[in-house]
């Protein structure tokens, strides 16, 4: 049996690009940052940056652009894919994705809507591309859950 699953926790490096292919289909990319901290052999603390590219496709792939921005902090479960081309000087590349089958959004840091995209973080975006303000769901725990609210 194989596994190809990556699990991923990190902030974006820039906002999210998001194109339509000529099908009409949603596609985000972007970057994630990880840090990894350590001690060494003489117990000083180390530090080291990693850069992951992201793709996120259809639904997802609009919610990344409304609801995520730069420094965002966003857990993504998806698998690596490698393509590889030839660039216009003719010399073979290769890149390795993470494709994200399911995102889920950071907290939002108190005071400033963190990776949500708020009235405030709205005019903070380009004026070319305005995002429509959309109502995040809330979820009320204090109700009682009756055996017909299950989905199973």
């Amino acid at each position: 049996m194989n596994l190809n699953k990556v699990f991923i926790l990190g902030r974006l490096t820039a906002d999210p690009q998001v194109r339509s292919t000529t099908s009409g289909q949603q596609v985000a990319t972007f970057a994630l940052a990880t840090n990894r901290v350590w001690n060494d052999r003489n117990n000083q603390k180390q530090e080291s940056t990693e850069y992951h590219n992201v793709v996120v496709w259809g639904r997802q792939a609009d919610v990344a652009g409304k609801y995520l921005i730069k420094g965002s902090l966003v857990l993504i479960e998806g698998r690596l894919q490698t393509r590889a081309w030839d660039d216009k000087q003719g010399q073979k590349r290769r890149t390795t994705e993470i494709i994200a089958e399911r995102l889920q959004l950071g907290p939002r840091p108190a005071g400033s809507g963190g990776g949500f995209s708020g009235p405030s973080q709205q005019s903070q975006r380009s004026e070319e591309s305005p995002q429509p303000h959309e109502e995040i769901p809330t979820i009320d725990v204090d109700s009682e859950i009756s055996p017909e609210d299950l989905p199973f």
